[in-house]
Order: C-alpha cells, then structure tokens, then sequence
C-alpha cells in the first residue's frame, strides 16, 4: 500500500473515514508516514494488546511501547495510534495520536488516579434505566464528566415501553431536564425501537460513547443502533431491578448509518475527576445566581444578599439541586487536592533520584581525579 498515496487522498475516501478519520488526523499523522506506519483506531484493548482498525484492515497490535508511567496516557478504546506495517511479526503501537477529548473518572484506589473510559468522543450517551426509580444526583454526576470531557451530553432514559402513562412519563423527563439544562433528554426503547431515530439522529456521523449502570439498556440500545445483536444481552435481577456486566470491555462499533458507538461496561462508581467546569455546566443556573451574590465568595449558606438562597425561598431553585451542587463542589476540591499532593511527591522523588544521580556521578569523577 503506498501511505504517500493514500495521505493526500480525500479523507472522505479515506479507508478509516468510517471509524472517524478526517483533515485533522491526517495532519496529526503526517510525520509518521514516511516511516511507513499504517494510522489506526483503537476498537478494543484487553490486557497489553489491542485490536486497531487500519487501511490494511483489523490488526492485533502490542502496546509495550507505548506504556507510560501516567495511568492518563494508557492506550483506549477510542485512540487513534500509529502501528507498524501489515506483515511485521509482531504488530507494535508505534505512538499515540493526541487527543481531542476524554472521558475520565477517579478510580476506586487511594491512590487518587485518574482512569480513561474513551478517548476522542463527540457524544456521551447516559443511559438512564425507567425501570428504577431515577436517581438525579447520579446522572448530573456523569452530565458533569461528559462536560469535562469536552464531549456534548446526552441523557437517554431506557425502556420507556415500561411507563405505559403518558403523563408519569412527561413528569420523568421533566425531572431529568430540570438537572440536565442544555443537555437534550431522549426517551427511547431499544425494543420496540422507539425514539432510537432521534437518537440516531443525534449521534449520526461522530463517536459517541455508551455509559450507565449495569441493567440500564445500554447493551441492547447498542445492538438497536449497530442493527445486529453484537452485544450479549441479559435480564435485570428481579429482586432489585439491578443488571448483570454483559459487557467487560470497552468496544468501539460501526453505526450503519455512519460514526461509530463505544460500549462500555457498567459502571457502578463514577468518582470526579478534576471536573470543576463540568461540574459549573451541569449547575448552569446556579452559576448565574451566585454572580448576582453580594459577596463574591459567597457560600450560599447563610450570608446576606445571597441570590441563591432567595431562588431557593421563592422556589426557583430546588432545593436538591443546591445540596447536589454543594456534594460534587466538595468531592471535586478533595480529588484535585489528593491528584496534587500525588504529583508534588512524585516530583520530589524524580528531584531525589536525579540527586542521588548526580552525587554518584560527581564521586565517580572524584575516583577518577584521585
């Protein structure tokens, strides 16, 4: 395959122009062509290896040299990458393109680490089960990674065909709009088909990235988009209404109509992760009332000529949407606290071991002058 071709070639026309690829890729990739790598896209990772979309077709690719020290530059489902050419034995990720955007949460560790979901996502589909009863705080928590991600938002409540009321239905996604402003709010039913053209619609032609919790739909909403059952399916728990993992990696799929769907497995921790704008986005209005404050640092607790707390006597504002605020606000401050005092020891370690380095060095040079 001659790549000199095939770069100045019409990104529409473009072998990977399905998974994504258009004029700013082909830039990013430029210096990488006459070294004869092959561009790809990251579909699935899976312990050190990956499966990467290229012009010469899916290959198995190793990471070993790609591996960083920062857990926030691992290879993702997502990524686009440089791999070596089609007939090496084996196949290697050369080097990781730069990123547009990224889904990241904390982990679960004390070590305060950040944990990349997908990389280079145009949507964030939250799906939102109607089987359960709706837990608002959480979905302006993952509205507030999908913010700082730089990805657009999107909420899509799942099986609506398990609300028969109109009503009881309009009230839900009433609730939902209320802690999700700007962001658009689907209602859909990936069995019966329902609002998934919207959605579709939506999402056509960019990568989107598929989130919730385990039993919210979100691998049947997959295989309603993809048109083929791609993703296995189980039933939720009837004690509880909770789902099963039946997806344990991240996968990235073609859409038939165009653009591309990560799935991800279920996520029952969705730690923040230096979030702080997102977290102003998904409480937009209550950022605007806080400017109208007479002191600037108000905490909206109890201090005069405090705009919020008016909104919330005169029942503008919810009162939950303040004390959800307040939640993520403080969650936000410790990560970003811990994430800083991590990297202050790990500098502190690099400065003693070039320290130690050069008093090694220096006494090697006394052995030689004595």
């Amino acid at each position: 395959m001659n790549l000199s071709s095939l770069s100045a070639s019409s990104t529409s026309s473009h072998p990977l122009a399905l998974y994504g690829w258009d004029e700013g890729w082909e830039a990013e990739f430029a210096p990488y062509v006459g070294q004869g790598l092959l561009p790809g896209r990251v579909v699935r990772v899976d312990r050190g290896l990956c499966d990467v979309a290229t012009p010469a077709g899916n290959v198995r690719a190793d990471t070993e040299f790609v591996v960083p020290r920062d857990p926030m530059k691992v290879v993702c489902t997502g990524d686009w990458v440089a791999v070596d050419p089609e007939g090496t034995d084996p196949l290697y990720v050369r080097t990781l393109l730069p990123r547009r955007t990224a889904f990241v949460r904390s982990t679960s560790s004390k070590r305060s680490e950040g944990q990349i979901l997908a990389a280079n996502v145009d949507y964030a589909i939250i799906a939102v089960s109607l089987a359960v009863e709706l837990d608002l705080g959480r979905i302006e928590r993952f509205l507030a990674l999908a913010w700082e991600s730089g990805a657009q938002p999107v909420v899509v409540l799942t099986k609506a065909d398990l609300v028969p009321d109109t009503a009881t239905l309009t009230y839900l996604v009433q609730d939902v709009e209320t802690a999700a402003p700007g962001v658009p709010v689907l209602t859909v039913s990936a069995l019966g088909g329902d609002g998934l053209d919207v959605l579709v619609a939506v999402v056509c032609g960019g990568t989107s990235v598929l989130l919730g919790q385990s039993g919210a739909g979100k691998s049947t909403l997959a295989n309603a988009l993809v048109g083929q059952d791609v993703m296995t399916v189980h039933t939720t728990r009837d004690v509880d209404g909770k789902g099963r993992h039946t997806t344990t990696t991240r996968n990235l799929l073609a859409l038939p109509g165009g653009g591309v769907l990560i799935d991800t497995p279920g996520l029952r921790g969705v730690g923040l992760w230096d979030a702080g704008t997102g977290v102003g986005q998904v409480f937009s209005e209550i950022e605007a009332l806080a400017g109208r404050c007479r002191f600037h640092d108000c905490a909206h607790e109890s201090e005069p000529g405090c705009a919020v707390l008016v909104a919330i006597d005169s029942g503008e504002l919810p009162e939950r949407r303040l004390e959800s605020y307040r939640k993520l606000i403080r969650e936000n401050q410790r990560i970003v606290a811990k994430t800083d005092a991590r990297l202050r020891a790990e500098i502190r370690k690099d400065w003693k071991k070039k320290g130690a380095e050069g008093k090694a060095a220096m006494e090697a040079k006394r052995g030689r002058w004595a």
